[in-house]
């Protein structure tokens, strides 16, 4: 079972690095088709105006100068043809609710999607308060997800999983199927003449009980099948 890595943190980050162990843990084969640098909020851009370089780092992993979606379209033409599952992330940072409209995280699964292929978005909430610990991410989705991946996925639906922001001391998250959040993301600035700073704070947003948001914040494990 072959995994497509793809990411919109770059091919450098920590994130899609402990994706390539949790694959190799559980022993799929895997090739990473990343973006050069780091594209969070870039959404479902694709570049069409331009060519687009690809570097050819080894047999299985290639950066390209491009964003997520292009990732996924190029290397299900030419260097990953026939994944079993494509997976993006580890994104440092949630992606719920109204984010999946931003994120290119989501949309390198979404892209995959598309083109028939079942994919899983994986991102990390962090708190200001709390460091990531990636080791402990990629122990829990040695256990999630080969559980994830043995539920139906009909066509045309990507599953998208938020793993919590834990203390050192706190238990293992439990695995939760939740909706959506459909609350708007907080957009307050703060306003200096002709300029307009985003000042929303993340943690703030609306916690409607049992959606994605909640239950993440909430420290359990955010799992949510989205549909096209």
């Amino acid at each position: 079972m072959t995994w497509l890595l793809s990411n919109d943190d770059g091919i450098d980050a920590p994130g899609i690095q402990t994706l390539q162990e949790v694959a190799t843990a559980l022993q799929s084969p895997a090739v990473v088709v990343a973006p050069k640098s780091a594209l969070s909020g870039c959404a479902h851009q694709v570049t069409t105006t331009q060519p687009i370089h690809v570097e050819k780092r080894s047999p299985q992993a290639y950066a390209v100068d491009g964003m997520p979606a292009d990732c996924v379209r190029l290397a299900l033409q030419y260097f990953c043809p026939q994944p079993s599952w494509v997976l993006s992330g580890i994104n440092a940072g949630g992606n719920m609710g109204a984010d999946i409209y931003i994120s290119g995280t989501i949309a390198a699964v979404r892209e995959a999607a598309f083109h028939g292929i079942r994919g899983i978005a994986i991102s990390q909430y962090r708190r200001r308060d709390l460091p990531l610990d990636w080791e402990r991410a990629s122990r829990w989705l040695r256990w999630l997800l080969p559980r994830l991946m043995a539920k139906p996925t009909p066509a045309g639906t990507f599953w998208n999983v938020n793993l919590p922001c834990l203390a050192a001391g706190d238990p293992d998250p439990e695995m939760v199927i939740c909706p959506l959040s459909k609350e708007p993301l907080p957009s307050q600035y703060r306003v200096e003449g002709d300029w307009y700073a985003y000042m929303g704070n993340y943690q703030n947003r609306d916690r409607t009980q049992g959606t994605d948001v909640d239950v993440c914040f909430s420290g359990q494990i955010a799992v949510t099948q989205i549909s096209l």
